[in-house]
């Protein structure tokens, strides 16, 4: 069996999984408001993968099925979680494939690159990665999902912030995420010269996947937010679908 194959076996079973799990939520069963993500943009739907570490046969087969993904896919010999929905997902690939773990500390309130190098100056000599690395390390960075790049580059710039401060000299250029929301980061990690590597590309396959699962309007609505994400901005759209989700 080809990888590409066995890659779209893993993906179509563990979305299934999420799925049953409660883990992959929709504005119409879960929530009628919708999400306001991270990026600031409002969404339908809603990964809840922070419970992952509750169902440890589904975080089981992630970590084998990233493991695979890596030695197909990536060059590196150690993982980093990106905390705090990175860190299981790493620990998993760690114990399954035999990587060498770290994570990254959870620096609250920092959203962007700026905010991170005025935060380095006041964050004295506290460790901004945890875990030992050695020069030469080729290091991964390990997350949930991606929307938009901006958290995977503050994490990386604290990973190579942090080898400067042990003097050892690392690269630190692959990304790999469970899920890939397709809503930009592919691109953006092109500009900045890094790997980006997902299990489940949501718009391009999880949405097929999961039709069967979905209502009707559950499919049209989240099919036609991820073709134009801009559309759905709109309060007046937003509070349509809260009623519509309401009266059922």
């Amino acid at each position: 069996m080809s990888w590409e194959i066995e890659k779209l076996k893993f993906g179509k079973e563990i979305t299934g999984q999420l799925f049953d799990a409660g883990m992959i939520r929709t504005w119409y069963r879960n929530r009628p408001q919708g999400w306001t993500l991270i990026s600031g943009i409002w969404s339908p739907i809603y990964l809840n993968l922070r419970t992952l570490g509750s169902h440890p046969t589904i975080l089981r087969r992630i970590g084998y099925a990233l493991t695979r993904l890596i030695q197909e896919e990536c060059l590196c010999n150690r993982v980093v979680g990106i905390a705090t929905a990175g860190v299981p997902i790493a620990t998993a690939i760690s114990i399954q494939g035999g990587y060498p773990m770290g994570y990254t500390r959870k620096l609250e309130g920092v959203k962007t690159l700026v905010q991170l190098n005025q935060m380095i100056s006041q964050y004295g000599q506290h460790s901004l990665v945890e875990g030992e690395f050695e020069s030469g390390d080729a290091v991964a960075l390990v997350d949930d999902l991606v929307t938009q790049l901006n958290s995977k580059l503050i994490a990386r710039q604290q990973m190579i912030t942090e080898a400067q401060r042990r003097k050892i000299d690392i690269t630190c250029n692959t990304i790999i995420v469970l899920v890939d929301r397709e809503q930009g980061a592919q691109q953006s990690a092109e500009e900045f010269g890094l790997s980006l590597h997902s299990l489940i590309p949501f718009q391009s396959r999880a949405m097929e996947w999961l039709k069967s699962k979905f209502t009707p309007l559950e499919y049209d609505v989240i099919s036609h937010y991820f073709r134009d994400p801009e559309y759905f901005q709109d309060e007046g759209i937003q509070q349509d679908l809260t009623v519509r989700a309401i009266s059922g």
